[in-house]
């Protein structure tokens, strides 16, 4: 379903009509329209800063020059030395701030900050400068994991950080335009590229304010395969046949992977069309069946990703809930994935397979009439926690996704005043596509997310549930 208000107010009269009576306006989100390019940021500036300390500019100038980026920098930050060094190890061209113009993406290197100084380093960077930043603009911050920070006072600003990205996102959300921050642990440099090229490039459009933490990566996990990056991987999806499965079916095969697309045998003719628009193949299973685990296995044979989306709602105040809507929606959200990868884990996952749950921020923030909706999608975030190093000795990963208000049928089907509602709760000021859980999975399912294992990323828009 559209979202009329968001079409109305894109027009110049509707636009106008929106700001005298004090409508909402949200911005109009710029969307990857093709797979990841080898230079998603040619032609594009980024100004990129530091603290005095600043300890990962050597990845950052190394990686933004692999992706075109055209760099600038400020002579009057205290950052400048670092970056100008690793820039003359690199052989990497910087360019000196044109003072008044904005930039596409600012980047500030907050490793090695400490207390409220160093602070006040990144308040100097971005204060005078981020109502230029441009509409559907990134900001990205990079910090030292907390507990790598080595003192209470480079903990503190690293914990600190958090705050700060969550409050501007909702500064910056109605230009289209987000912030997140990356966490790097010691070790984790080389995988600093993949997570750029998703957080500063239009697949990561609906991602804001969150915190990605990057750890170091398993041997021969890094690679430098960002155009196709899926090219002769087999993926399978779940609850494939529609919705925000297809989405996903359709993205990971945009990045070259070989999908075999899940759903209920009811859903076998919307899967068959599916599967059919990206060269897949449909396979008609219930999930929840005692041996759905052992016919993947032998059915589809080798597999590098397991995306578990198929899910259900069956929504009623706990007082009022009967038993098999518990059990059901227990069942196919959570059950059928831990007794699923059981079985694959039996030989039928290659190494360095990743695995991708789907969550939700209901399991994050709670709904009334949601105690089994939320159960599950809470516990996935600990399923995921808990397998990661199981997942990681075989050079592998697992995480999962949480949307937020997503446009789906689901959604659609809600009454009017709680769908609009929805749509709003968030900085970004709108609902979700479908296109942005796929993008995320996507994402995890690839190179680019080498360091990422056990983690949980929001796809939200930066929701103010649970935030």
């Amino acid at each position: 379903m559209s979202d009329r208000l968001l079409d109305f107010t894109q027009s110049p009269l509707g636009k106008q009509i929106a700001g005298f009576l004090g409508m909402p306006t949200p911005p109009k989100l710029r969307r990857a329209k093709a797979g990841y390019a080898a230079q998603p940021l040619q032609g594009k500036t980024v100004l990129l800063g530091g603290g005095s300390a600043a300890q990962l500019s050597s990845a950052l100038v190394q990686a933004l020059n692999q992706m075109g980026a055209t760099i600038t920098v400020s002579s009057e930050l205290p950052g400048l030395a670092p970056v100008k060094k690793a820039a003359t190890d690199a052989k990497v061209p910087l360019k000196t701030e044109t003072v008044g113009e904005g930039a596409y993406a600012y980047v500030f290197d907050a490793s090695g900050i400490e207390g409220t100084d160093g602070l006040r380093q990144l308040y100097d960077f971005l204060q005078p400068r981020i109502s230029k930043l441009a509409a559907n603009g990134r900001v990205l911050l990079l910090s030292r994991a907390a507990a790598d920070a080595g003192s209470v006072a480079g903990y503190t600003a690293s914990m600190a950080l958090r705050g700060f990205t969550k409050s501007l996102g909702k500064e910056i959300g109605k230009k289209g335009a987000t912030v997140n921050l990356i966490e790097v642990g010691a070790g984790a440099e080389p995988t600093i590229e993949g997570a750029l090229r998703f957080l500063l490039t239009e697949h990561s459009a609906y991602v804001d304010a969150q915190f990605l933490a990057l750890t170091k990566p398993a041997k021969g996990a890094v690679v430098d395969q960002f155009v196709s990056p899926l090219s002769g991987k087999v993926a399978v999806v779940t609850g494939a046949a529609r919705g925000i499965g297809a989405s996903i079916a359709e993205t990971l095969a945009r990045e070259g992977a070989t999908v075999i697309g899940v759903d209920r045998p009811a859903e076998e003719g919307a899967l068959g069309l599916t599967m059919s628009r990206i060269g897949g193949r449909g396979l008609a299973l219930d999930v929840t069946a005692p041996d759905a685990g052992e016919r993947l296995a032998t059915e589809v044979g080798k597999i590098d990703i397991v995306v578990h989306n198929a899910g259900v709602t069956r929504d009623k105040m706990l007082r009022n809930m009967p038993t098999h809507w518990w059990d059901q929606v227990l069942e196919i959200n959570l059950g059928a994935i831990m007794r699923i990868n059981e079985r694959l884990f039996k030989g039928a996952l290659n190494e360095g397979a990743r695995i991708i749950c789907i969550s939700s921020i209901g399991g994050i923030s709670g709904n009334a009439g949601q105690t089994n909706y939320g159960a599950t999608k809470a516990g996935i975030i600990g399923y995921v926690e808990a397998l990661a190093p199981q997942m990681a000795k075989n050079g592998g990963a697992i995480n999962a996704v949480a949307p937020g208000f997503i446009e789906t049928q689901m959604t659609a089907a809600m009454p009017a005043v709680p769908r609009e509602v929805g749509r709003r709760l968030a900085s970004l000021n709108q609902g979700g596509q479908p296109v942005d859980i796929a993008e995320a999975v996507t994402f995890f399912a690839s190179p680019l997310a080498a360091g990422v294992n056990g983690r949980t990323l929001r796809v939200c828009g930066q929701n103010f549930m649970g935030a």
